[in-house]
């Protein structure tokens, strides 16, 4: 094989279709059976939905009924909106979030990939093979070593092929947890809500089937040992944070078997590559969920690990591979690392329960939901369709500090297209 990738998620898939679509043969490994059902992985961000047309999965997922939602809008605890991001303002074909369940969206990955491309399930991966010179030439399975002449790790957060390349990752969890429900015919519009409560984050929007997805922010262990008899305390005390979720009620409390807490957090390893291996997706980089970016940057990293590789013609030789891929890791990570901070910088808004970030927090969202520029810069960052900073004084205009003249118009680079 040209490339071995180790892990079928969607990083793992999404490299598989890149550089399968080069003509390369690819050759992808997953030690899972079957495909699981996870409540991640749900929000497909117009930049890398455009990745995913050239591939023929968007089109495939449209056809397994994947919804189209509008954009993203701030709440308070009552459902008051704090600002809105109109996703059909954005330069795009695709100005829209598309939605569906992870398992579906990997099936449609799947169904779609190239012909150059074979998926192996129910393999294990167990370490990198290297020759004298320290450079990997393959992976080391329970059926015995495979060569290729470049491994993509897509093996997840805990990866141990990046650990046995020394790459290093520092990783930051967050203080808090996501409870996950599935709320059955309970369809919630065409729009991703996120509401500042007084227990910090909560998040819903709809899924296919008249379903919709619930997130609500709780402590480590504030659910452990809340059986089926203590859920009605719980969800009472949800309500009375969240009055907005009262009609939701009952819903919740049918989903209380099988809700799920997610542990979240935040992570950047210090390369994106090693001679011969390539770091792709939860082995690399992880963002809180809430910001919708982690599925959708790792299929940005597929599609730039292509377009550096595109020159080769093919030849993945060591001496002509080296180069691109020093170049994708660098560029890369530095995308990555203004996806980590404007991730993180929005979930904190929300999250944090500190009693100076609530207010800054809940003051931010007001003035930035009133400010244009301000607004259309970050919902462009979020799409995924370019990468804009805010400087210190848009800081500064985003909390009030100061009038922004600027603020009742489109940013100047979005003018000037």
């Amino acid at each position: 094989m040209d490339v071995v990738v180790c892990g079928a998620g969607v990083a793992g898939l999404a490299a598989a279709h890149a550089l399968g679509g080069l003509g390369l043969r690819v050759l992808v490994l997953d030690k899972q059976r079957e495909i699981r059902s996870v409540p991640k992985g749900e929000l497909l961000q117009p930049g890398a939905t455009g990745v995913l047309a050239e591939w023929g999965v968007a089109d495939a997922l449209d056809t397994d009924g994947a919804l189209r939602l509008s954009g993203l809008v701030a709440r308070d605890p009552h459902g008051a909106v704090l600002m809105t991001m109109d996703y059909g303002a954005l330069p795009t074909e695709r100005p829209w979030l598309l939605v569906h369940d992870y398992h579906v969206i990997l099936g449609a990955l799947i169904r779609t990939l190239p012909v150059s491309v074979e998926l192996r399930r129910g393999v294990l991966v167990r370490e990198l093979v290297r020759d004298e010179r320290g450079r990997t030439t393959g992976v080391r399975t329970d059926g015995g070593d495979l060569t290729a002449a470049l491994v993509v790790a897509a093996d997840g957060v805990s990866s141990r092929l990046r650990r046995g390349a020394g790459i290093e990752v520092a990783r930051v969890d967050y203080a808090h947890r996501l409870a996950a429900f599935e709320l059955t015919d309970q369809a919630f519009g065409d729009h991703v809500s996120t509401y500042a409560t007084p227990r910090g984050l909560a998040m819903r929007y709809s899924l296919p089937g008249d379903r919709a997805r619930l997130y609500v922010q709780v402590g480590p262990d504030e659910l452990r040992g809340v059986g089926a008899g203590g859920a009605g305390g719980w969800i009472d005390g949800l309500v009375r944070d969240v009055p907005a979720f009262a009609p939701l009620r009952e819903d919740v409390a049918r989903a209380w078997s099988t809700r799920q807490v997610l542990p979240v957090g935040r992570a950047l390893a210090t390369s994106l590559t090693a001679d011969g291996l390539v770091l792709i997706g939860e082995s690399a980089h992880a963002v809180h969920p809430a910001a919708g970016q982690g599925m959708n940057s790792s299929i940005l990293d597929a599609a730039g690990l292509a377009a550096r590789l595109r020159a080769l013609d093919g030849d993945l030789s060591p001496d002509l591979l080296a180069p691109p891929l020093r170049e994708w890791s660098t560029e890369r990570r530095q995308a990555l690392a203004h996806v980590g901070t404007t991730s993180h910088n929005a979930t904190r808004m929300i999250s944090d329960l500190s009693p100076l970030v609530r207010v800054l927090g809940r003051r931010a969202l007001r003035k930035t939901g009133g400010n244009q520029r301000l607004r259309y810069t970050i919902m462009h960052n979020m799409a995924g369709l370019g990468q804009h900073s805010l400087s210190p004084l848009d800081r500064l205009h985003q909390l009030g500090v100061l009038p922004d003249p600027r603020g009742g118009r489109l940013p100047g680079w979005a003018r000037s297209r």
